[in-house]
């Protein structure tokens, strides 16, 4: 069995419909849509409304931990435009989940990333997709658990959850071979993004159910630049399957 498995693909139509060439099935770990591109501040939805030089200030204060400026600028320039800005935003979202769906291989397995929409999703799913949230399903033989979104942050994106709702997800799962989230485990290493130069949150109840249960794998995405890509506790190997926007290639899963 040969899985291809993506995770903060943030625009990248382009890869994604090649994701799944030799694979069985692909699995998604979710954050398709692409808002602000720390990379390239003329990408992403913020820069298509407000400009590339607006989106790198924003960048900037964001990447300074100047939280209260950032969003001051940001709610002067939504003030600005025509309209409820959730329009806007939600024009930009649904043309962006319109490609992105429309690339996506079949069969996939999905879950939601912290910075995506839930509810904008099934208007985009094809039959081959599947989408799975504190819910399991077996895949050539194995059980594979899925937990979607990520934990409230200063960043305050879309799809943060309270720990009790996140923690209440992980628990539904019971035994799983292959446990697959966004967010990494509570483990410094696995959170510390190098790049940016700060420690994303991580779940600890991920991190119990994988010393209790010992599922095969523990497969995840969110930490862009990880210190540790990958890390074994006791016999699980977990693995940041890696940044797709900026790869552009699927970690392999073989067994």
């Amino acid at each position: 069995m040969r899985l291809h498995v993506v995770s903060d693909v943030h625009g990248r139509a382009d890869a994604l419909a090649r994701a799944g060439e030799g694979a069985d099935a692909l699995i998604c770990l979710g954050d398709l849509i692409l808002f602000v591109d720390y990379d390239d501040p003329a990408q992403g939805i913020f820069a298509e409304l407000f400009g590339a030089d607006n989106a790198a200030r924003f960048i900037a204060l964001r990447t300074a931990k100047r939280f209260d400026e950032a969003r001051a600028m940001s709610a002067a320039l939504w003030a600005s435009l025509d309209g409820d800005p959730r329009e806007h935003i939600e024009r930009n979202v649904r043309r962006q989940y319109e490609t992105l769906f429309a690339a996506m291989p079949e069969p996939a397995y999905l879950t939601y990333g912290n910075v995506d929409l839930p509810r904008m999703w099934a208007d985009h799913l094809r039959p081959g997709h599947r989408v799975l949230d504190g819910e399991t399903a077996e895949i050539g033989g194995l059980r594979f658990g899925f937990v979607g979104g990520g934990l409230r942050t200063v960043y305050r994106t879309p799809n943060e959850l309270d720990d009790d709702v996140f923690d209440a997800k992980v628990a539904a799962l019971g035994e799983v071979d292959v446990l697959c989230t966004h967010i990494p485990p509570a483990v410094p290493q696995l959170l510390y993004d190098t790049v940016a130069r700060r420690h994303e949150r991580g779940s600890e109840a991920t991190l119990e159910l994988i010393r209790r249960v010992q599922p095969r794998y523990a497969l995840f995405g969110h930490v862009h630049q990880p210190l540790y890509p990958r890390m074994r506790i006791g016999r699980t190997e977990c693995v940041n399957v890696g940044h797709f926007r900026g790869k552009g290639v699927p970690y392999i899963l073989e067994w």
